[in-house]
């Protein structure tokens, strides 16, 4: 069932066309800033991969992905979740070096999410992934990349700012990032759930990297669900920002430094899914054979919603919503595209 809540008084910023414009220009701009804070080049991406190679991202072990075949073509098909584990093979074929990396436009479809203001069936992000050395597999590595992409994101509202003066009425981006792990909110506020942990904790610290997310807390339980294959749960995080328009923690960026060898034969085993080992890409990975590397996605869509300041993201994406979010959209007088 659809939780869509439009906030009261809530109206658009920017036109239809106007937000199609400002999208545009958006992406435009945060590319060339990202790309260019992180070394990173612009490679063409799949929307779908054999289900056989273990190279689809499974998420929280429960989604499931659409699948068909293809007329001539062995085994079965799956529509990408996300390309966490699709970009480290990447990296290997173009044969870049530590300090390089790759960015794309991944488009996916996620046929389980839970219909809200801010979540579709229709997943657009800038997928990135950088190959790194061993001495950067550490906690002030993975801080300084959030510095850099909250930077990239500053440079990119300025300038929308400049263009679209009527924006300026949206917080400004803060420079100041709070990093924080999830057993530390978790020990702040025990009696909330994750979700409500981070509305509480960045509505105060309205741009936060929290930390450390797939392994089970004090509580016995994780933070949120993470495969075990492609983060290091002890070397990810998430980038949140305070959403002033629905009142709420707001995830631009799930990302992180991947696992090596070692760390994937320990999460393996943690999440009961030893069965990949015998998967191409998880041999290849346990063996040697892949480099080092961190990554992350970004939404672009949660980001024309943070810097555009729509309340759905309908407003910013073109997807199929059930009746209630049409029947909520239209009784606010919004547009779902």
């Amino acid at each position: 069932m659809a939780k869509t809540s439009i906030p009261q008084g809530y109206s658009p910023l920017l036109g239809i066309y106007e937000t199609q414009k400002a999208i545009g220009l958006l992406k435009r701009l945060f590319e060339d800033r990202l790309s260019g804070a992180l070394n990173l080049h612009r490679v063409s991406a799949p929307l779908f991969v054999s289900a056989s190679t273990g190279l689809n991202d499974d998420l929280n072990g429960v989604e499931r992905p659409v699948s068909f075949d293809i007329r001539g073509v062995n085994g079965t098909a799956v529509v990408v979740h996300s390309l966490a584990k699709w970009k480290r093979l990447a990296l290997k074929r173009y044969q870049f070096h530590p300090g390089e990396g790759l960015y794309t436009d991944m488009n996916a479809i996620r046929r389980d999410e839970e219909l809200d203001n801010l979540h579709s069936a229709y997943v657009d992000q800038w997928d990135w992934e950088k190959i790194i050395t061993a001495e950067d597999r550490n906690v002030e590595y993975l801080k300084d990349t959030v510095r850099a992409i909250v930077g990239a994101l500053r440079d990119t509202q300025a300038f929308l700012r400049s263009v679209f003066p009527q924006l300026s009425v949206l917080p400004e981006i803060s420079e100041e990032i709070t990093f924080i792990t999830t057993q530390e909110l978790e020990d702040l506020y025990p009696e909330l759930t994750p979700k409500e942990r981070e509305t509480a904790f960045v509505k105060d610290h309205p741009v936060t990297f929290l930390m450390g997310i797939g392994g089970k807390l004090k509580s016995g339980a994780p933070h949120d669900g993470r495969a075990p294959d492609y983060d290091d749960w002890d070397l990810n995080g998430d980038i949140l920002c305070w959403d002033s328009v629905n009142n709420q923690a707001f995830e631009i960026s799930s990302m992180g430094i991947r696992v090596s060898p070692e760390s994937l034969d320990k999460q393996l085993t943690l999440a009961g899914c030893d069965e990949r080992r015998e998967l191409p890409f998880h041999k290849m990975l346990l063996s040697g054979q892949l480099p080092l590397t961190m990554g992350g996605g970004i939404g672009q869509s949660r980001v024309s919603m943070l810097l555009l300041g729509k309340a759905h993201i309908g407003e910013v994406q073109v997807s199929l919503w059930d009746e209630e979010t049409m029947a909520a959209a239209d009784a606010s007088g919004i547009i779902l595209l």
